[in-house]
C-alpha cells in the first residue's frame, strides 16, 4: 500500500461525501415515487442528475470499509475482529433501532404489535438500516477475504474483480438490451462483495486525476442519461435500471470518484498541527458518518413533510434548490444533534 495515498485525511473525505451522497439520494426520493407523466420533464430531469450523482454514497462507503478491513497485513483472531465489530454496528443498530421503532409506531402510525417488531429485527424497522445487514455480511466474509487477498497476487484480484463485474453489470445489461437472458449461476460472485474487494485493490492504482475527473463525469452523466432514456421508452420497473449500484455507469462514477478522493490532500498540509476549519469539519463529519446515516431520515422526513411547522420539499421549492438544500439542512440538524447526544454519559459507544 502506498501510505503517501492513503492518508487519514482521504478516509474522512471519502467518508464525508459519501454521507452527503446518501443525504443526496434521500432528499430527492419524495420526487421520484410520482409517475413521470404527473410533473414537468425539467423538474424529473433535476432529481434524475441529482439520484445519479448521490447514488455513489454507498459504493464509496463499502470501497473505504473493504480498503480499511481487508489489508493483508491485518492479523485478528475471530473473536477480536467480531467484537470490535459489534462495537461499531451492533450498538448504534440497538440505539437508532429502538428510535425508528418508535418512530414508526407513534409517527407514521404503523400496527404495533410482534410480527412488525420481529419483521423490523430481521430486516430494520427503516429502510436505511438494510446498509448494516449488508455490512453484516461483509463483515462475516471479511476474515476469509483477509486470507485470500494475503495469497493472492494482483492478476489474481483482478480476475476476481472482473468476474464480479461480468455478473453484476455487464450480464444484466444485456439482457436489458435483448431479448437473451443468460443463466445467473454462471457467475456467482455477486453483490457488494465487489466492491469491497475493490476498494483494496484501488489503493495501487494510479490515474492521472484529469482522467479521473473526466470519467467521473462521464459515469455520472451516462447514469442520469441512461435513466432518462429508459423512461422515456421501457419505463416501469427498468427505468431506474442504470441508478442501481451495480450498473456499468454507477461502478464507473463510483471508482473514478474514490480514486479522485483517495490522492486528495488537505488544503493545510504544510500546517498539520493548525487544521483549516473545513478540514476540521470534514473529520467531525467522518467520525459521525455511522451515526448520520441512521439518523438523518428522521430529520429529513421531518423538513419535507412539515413536521417542524414548515414544510421544504419538490412542491414548495424548486427541485434545483430543494435538494440539496434539504441535503444541507439535514446534514447540519442531524450532525447537532448526535454530536449533542454524544456529551450524554454513556451514550456515545450507542449513538455510533
Amino acid at each position: 500500500m502506498n501510505q503517501e495515498r492513503w492518508r487519514p485525511f482521504s478516509v474522512d473525505l471519502i467518508r464525508t461525501i459519501a454521507i452527503v451522497g446518501v443525504i443526496l439520494l434521500h432528499a430527492s426520493n419524495d420526487l421520484t415515487i410520482q409517475q413521470m407523466n404527473q410533473f414537468e420533464i425539467i423538474r424529473w430531469t433535476t432529481v434524475d442528475i441529482y439520484q445519479s450523482i448521490g447514488r455513489i454514497g454507498v459504493p464509496l462507503f463499502v470501497m473505504l470499509t473493504g480498503a480499511l478491513l481487508l489489508q493483508p497485513l491485518k492479523n485478528e483472531s475471530l473473536s477480536v475482529f467480531f467484537k470490535k465489530r459489534w462495537a461499531r454496528i451492533g450498538l448504534p443498530w440497538i440505539f437508532w433501532g429502538s428510535a425508528y421503532f418508535a418512530w414508526d409506531f407513534l409517527v407514521e402510525h404503523q400496527v404495533f404489535n410482534s410480527s412488525a417488531i420481529i419483521q423490523g429485527i430481521l430486516n430494520g424497522p427503516y429502510y436505511q438500516f438494510w446498509y448494516l445487514y449488508m455490512l453484516v455480511g461483509l463483515y462475516l466474509l471479511t476474515p476469509i477475504l483477509r486470507i485470500f487477498l494475503a495469497h493472492a497476487n494482483r492478476s489474481i484480484i483482478k480476475y476476481f474483480v472482473i468476474l464480479w463485474f461480468l455478473g453484476v453489470s455487464i450480464v444484466p445489461v444485456l439482457g436489458l438490451l435483448t431479448t437473451y437472458q443468460l443463466n445467473s449461476g454462471v457467475f456467482i460472485i455477486t453483490g457488494f462483495v465487489g466492491y469491497f474487494v475493490l476498494g483494496t485493490y484501488l489503493l495501487t492504482v494510479q490515474i492521472r486525476r484529469s482522467t479521473l475527473s473526466i470519467f467521473m463525469i462521464l459515469g455520472i452523466a451516462l447514469t442520469a442519461i441512461g435513466t432518462y432514456v429508459l423512461a422515456g421508452t421501457v419505463g416501469g420497473g427498468e427505468t431506474y435500471f442504470f441508478q442501481q449500484y451495480f450498473s456499468p455507469t454507477l461502478i464507473l462514477a463510483s471508482v473514478m470518484v474514490f480514486l479522485l478522493l483517495l490522492t486528495t490532500q488537505p488544503s493545510s498540509v504544510q500546517n498539520v498541527t493548525r487544521p483549516s476549519t473545513g478540514n476540521k469539519l470534514v473529520k467531525v463529519i467522518s467520525e459521525n458518518s455511522l451515526s448520520l446515516f441512521l439518523f438523518h431520515v428522521m430529520i429529513l422526513e421531518s423538513l419535507q413533510r412539515g413536521y417542524f411547522g414548515f414544510a421544504i420539499n419538490g412542491n414548495t421549492i424548486n427541485s434545483i434548490i430543494e435538494v440539496p438544500l434539504n441535503t444541507m439542512i439535514t446534514l447540519f440538524v442531524s450532525l447537532g444533534i448526535i454530536i449533542l447526544l454524544k456529551k450524554v454519559p454513556y451514550l456515545k459507544k450507542l449513538v455510533g
